[in-house]
């Protein structure tokens, strides 16, 4: 392993990659290999971690104290799992090492800090984002990890048919604002940079203002806030109005003063993706009004709502398909009747799948996330509809009577696809 002695940044060669790729197959061989390497310095017992999170698709690794040990934890697929029990040694040595990486205060401890460093793997530089909070029995850190190799394109994202097809007319309008809701880890920021993806070209002029900048694209100008330093979402906003912008992505709507800027610029001939903080599709109406925003900006400025969750996929190599039970049968006839979509057929022979769980998935059942959806656009109908401030349920409503597929359904949908499990669905969606 070739570790630089250049704070901030981890430098692993070719060779040592390819290694480990053959390696590390899953969980259980790299808690192997990590109890094979705890003799070996600091430094290539963490990188060994990284890489084996980075191999394994985490998007977070938690290293967290207790009275007399460590617990190191991977967040998969959006669930997490123990991984290894260190010493307090190695926890202190590790811990050590996190903070050198991230240029953290060393003799800090009673304090939360922020940092970031770079593993750089030839042609593939990945982003480590790291937190560090005070506990009960010392310092526990979280690194989530940014892999530009899992930003996906619109085709990837799991939309079914129609949905697609909305999202891809809405993103080429001039002027308005698509909005995305979801609580935090349920893909907010991946569909966003998707929908990036698809419109970046040189005649386009994307700004995206974010807290922080998590993926870097090539032909984007990206800036982060920095609160600290009178850096705000809304004084941002208001400076790249200035740059003279077609696609404005601002990574989350927090208070009216980011609001009434975003719907402004949204009103002006600009396109704005943000997020927001919801359950659901209709209750982002409702949160832009609580957090100030009159109707009267709110109507004209929407042109589309997304709510999404990332339930896990199904594992290709061991999941099984079983035949529906009668309750199963009778509860998807009843939610999925009257849909204005086509759905796959329904009878007593109908299978669906059974998670089982092999070596490839970590004993889990489950190996990646699809997303599952539920959007409605703002017509004339809508906008009028929103002006008389209609309260969350009235809203989802008018949006099903529009023909909105509500999350829960779509996900219905993905089990009889063969894509998820009612199980998972059950999980991420109420």
């Amino acid at each position: 392993m070739n570790d630089k002695k250049n704070i901030g940044e981890v430098q692993i060669s070719r060779t040592t990659v390819k290694t480990l790729k053959k390696e590390i197959e899953n969980l259980e061989k790299l808690k192997e290999k990590i109890s094979a390497s705890l003799e070996k310095s600091t430094s290539e017992l963490f990188e060994i971690i990284l890489m084996g999170a980075i191999i394994l698709g985490v998007s977070d690794i938690h290293l967290e104290p207790e009275e007399e040990r460590a617990k190191l934890r991977f967040r998969l697929d959006g669930i997490l799992q123990d991984v290894f029990i260190f010493n307090f040694k190695n926890y202190k040595s590790l811990s050590s090492r996190i903070k050198v990486l991230s240029r953290l205060k060393l003799n800090v401890e009673n304090k939360p800090q922020d940092g970031r460093f770079s593993i750089v793997m030839e042609d593939l530089i990945i982003e480590i984002r790291s937190s560090s909070l005070p506990a009960e029995n010392g310092e526990t850190f979280v690194l989530r990890i940014l892999n530009p190799q899992n930003l996906i394109t619109i085709k990837e994202l799991g939309l079914s048919g129609h949905l697609e097809e909305s999202f891809n007319k809405e993103i080429k309008k001039p002027n308005g604002m698509i909005i995305v809701t979801g609580p935090t880890g349920s893909g907010k920021t991946t569909t966003l940079y998707a929908v990036l993806k698809k419109i970046n070209n040189p005649d386009v002029k994307i700004i995206t203002i974010e807290d922080p900048v998590e993926y870097h694209l090539e032909g984007l100008s990206q800036t982060q806030v920095d609160p600290a330093k009178g850096y705000t979402f809304a004084n941002g906003l208001r400076a790249l109005m200035r740059q003279d912008p077609d696609v404005i992505l601002v990574g989350e709507i927090r208070d009216l003063e980011t609001a009434e800027i975003a719907i402004q610029a949204a009103l002006t001939g600009h396109l704005v993706f943000s997020t927001l903080h919801t359950n659901d599709a209709a209750g982002a109406v409702a949160r832009l009004i609580d957090l100030g925003v009159k109707p009267v900006s709110i109507a004209p400025a929407l042109n589309m709502v997304v709510a999404q969750r990332l339930p896990r996929r199904v594992c290709k190599n061991c999941t099984k398909l079983k035949t529906v039970s009668s309750e199963e049968l009778e509860l998807f006839k009843k939610e999925l009747a009257n849909l204005s979509i086509e759905i796959p057929k329904l009878d007593k022979k109908t299978k669906i799948p059974k998670a089982i769980g092999c070596k490839k998935c970590n004993s889990t059942g489950y190996k990646g996330r699809v997303g599952i959806y539920e959007t409605f656009l703002v017509d004339g109908e809508m906008e009028k509809f929103i002006l008389q401030e209609p309260s969350m349920t009235e809203m989802q409503d008018l949006a099903i009577k529009k023909g909105m597929v509500l999350m829960r359904k779509d996900g219905l949908i993905k089990i009889l696809e063969g894509l998820t499990t009612l199980e998972e669905i059950e999980r991420v969606v109420n």
